[in-house]
């Protein structure tokens, strides 16, 4: 009863994400790569000021998932690095806390178009 406890918040904090960034797309300007950046941003954030590992018990993938936890492990990183090697660790610590993440998503990204046929959008 536990694990349907965890899936339904699970799937409420990533749905509430996912609605509210579409309300976003429908309701202003803003385009989807800002929106990215803003809940990149916002993970940062949340980290910053101790509320993701508050969140993270609560609602699990349904907040790590997301971008949400992309910019908490960016923030997490900085912190880290930081905290063993100093000021350097504003621009390396993210970097580093995220390699793998982008390096997953590169590869996949070169996997899919040798698998599938890419062709560009017919307007």
């Amino acid at each position: 009863m536990q694990a349907i406890y965890e899936i339904i918040l699970a799937a409420l904090m990533g749905g509430a994400l996912c609605t509210v960034a579409q309300l976003l797309i429908d309701l202003t300007s803003l385009t989807p790569a800002r929106i990215l950046v803003l809940y990149v941003s916002l993970g940062v954030l949340v980290y910053a000021v101790g509320l993701y590992d508050l969140l993270l018990p609560i609602f699990g993938m349904g907040i790590s998932i997301p971008l949400i936890g992309f910019g908490a492990a960016i923030g997490r990183g900085v912190r880290e690095t930081i905290i063993s090697e100093g000021a350097i660790g504003i621009l390396s610590g993210g970097l580093s806390a995220a390699a793998a993440g982008v390096t997953l998503a590169l590869i996949m990204g070169l996997l899919s178009a040798l698998i599938f046929k890419p062709r560009s959008k017919r307007m």
